[in-house]
């Protein structure tokens, strides 16, 4: 007895699922019709063309799903349609828990290209030739009109490729179907992409604080924990199988990263700020590359500080000691007083003493003046290294959000 043309098809009518790396086709309809040889009678003496017969009293052929990763709980059916000329129509649910191999690298903008084969397990292609009853676009109409789906996948393409599996003892006979499959993504844009982006943004914003405040590092540390924390309670939306790391978790790394260096930059600028009198004289050549380039490139120009100091030696005749009457004031007394010599010339030593109390004030004040120079010259150098480290973080930011963007259209339009 000869076994032939073994014709198959399918219609999904429950759900698409995935967990981890497995897809789960729960309950889609399995139709198949074969053909077996000597086995038909007369319609006219039966008096009908179709009977239903007791799977277990006909052959039925061993056609297994080689994806097929669990047991089979689908109700069962316990009877096949008979007809007449031979041929035998069975149509029976089936609940497929099958392998699918997932491209995560796009996350939570995949899509994913999943297969279900049907084979024979024991006989070859000369006794068993799959054929497919239903068009690829016929099976694909009809299970968008019955599919129900509960998860966050839905249905794109279904494909099918009729192939031989060519093996030393023979070759078997294969119908391939493809399932595309789309993951709605709103649900991880609003959890996850649309709360990174506002604490990115805070953090960006956070650079028109005053570098010499306090408050500064403080927010960004809270921002830092803030975000943290996010990720911690996300974590689970994330996926954690598959060969490749996503994009999104990439994003998420240089996000942090880019705050953790943002704090360092902001502890950096603000010790300068606070400590600027206690170093020493800026270098020439970092005075001039970034007072005279840098403060031009991030459109700072640096502000001219003066060198010029006014000091009065000679005090007010009202701060003088009431003890010190000066010659002027004693003209100005009555005539009964009689007029007295001046004092005489001070001594040589006093006025040597004088020179050296007037030398070591000058100094003093030129020592002052040049530690207020140097402490200003140190505030602008910070003030501009600032600058120039919110503008690269600008950089950076935009670019990474606009090369993810770029890939993530870029593959969904290459696997569309």
């Amino acid at each position: 007895m000869v076994f032939s043309k073994l014709r198959s098809g399918w219609f999904p009518i429950d759900t698409f699922t995935t967990l981890d790396a497995r897809m789960t086709v729960e309950e889609f309809i399995n139709f198949e019709e074969w053909d077996i040889d000597g086995l038909s009678w007369d319609e006219k003496e039966c008096g009908t063309t179709r009977v239903s017969v007791p799977r277990e009293h006909l052959w039925v052929p061993d056609i297994v799903i080689n994806e097929f990763m669990d047991e089979d709980k689908s109700p069962k059916t316990p009877y096949v349609y008979l007809y007449n000329t031979g041929r035998v129509f069975d149509d029976r649910p089936v609940r497929v828990i099958a392998t699918c191999k997932l491209v995560i690298y796009t996350f939570p903008f995949d899509i994913q290209n999943c297969s279900l084969t049907f084979e024979s397990y024991l006989h070859f292609a000369e006794d068993i030739k799959m054929n497919q009853i239903h068009s690829a676009a016929e099976i694909l109409e009809e299970s968008r009109n019955v599919i129900q789906t509960r998860g966050e996948w839905e249905l794109v393409d279904i494909k099918q490729a009729q192939t031989t599996l060519e093996i030393t003892e023979g070759s078997y006979s294969e119908l391939k179907f493809f399932i595309i499959l789309r993951r709605r993504p709103i649900l991880y844009v609003v959890n996850l992409l649309l709360p990174s982006c506002f604490l990115i943004t805070l953090d960006l914003f956070s650079f028109l604080l005053p570098p010499q405040s306090v408050d500064r590092s403080s927010f960004k540390m809270t921002l830092i924990l803030g975000y943290t924390v996010f990720l911690l309670i996300m974590n689970d939306l994330l996926p954690v199988t598959g060969n490749t790391t996503p994009l999104i978790n990439v994003l998420f790394s240089v996000s942090l990263a880019l705050m953790v260096a943002s704090l360092l930059e902001t502890v950096f600028i603000t010790n300068i700020q606070f400590s600027a009198s206690k170093y020493r004289k800026v270098p020439h050549w970092l005075s001039v590359l970034v007072l005279r380039y840098l403060a031009v490139v991030v459109c700072l120009p640096p502000k001219k500080m003066s060198n010029r100091i006014t000091v009065s030696l000679n005090p007010p005749a009202r701060a003088m000691s009431p003890g010190i009457i000066s010659s002027g004031d004693l003209q100005s007394v009555s005539g009964d007083i009689p007029h007295e010599k001046p004092p005489p010339d001070p001594p040589l030593d006093e006025l040597r003493k004088l020179s050296r109390d007037l030398m070591a004030i000058r100094l003093q004040i030129d020592k002052h003046a040049q530690g207020s120079n140097t402490s200003e010259e140190w505030q602008m150098i910070g003030l501009v290294i600032d600058r120039l480290l919110f503008g690269l973080y600008i950089a950076i930011i935009s670019s990474l959000f606009i090369t993810i963007i770029t890939i993530w259209v870029w593959s969904n339009a290459e696997l569309s």
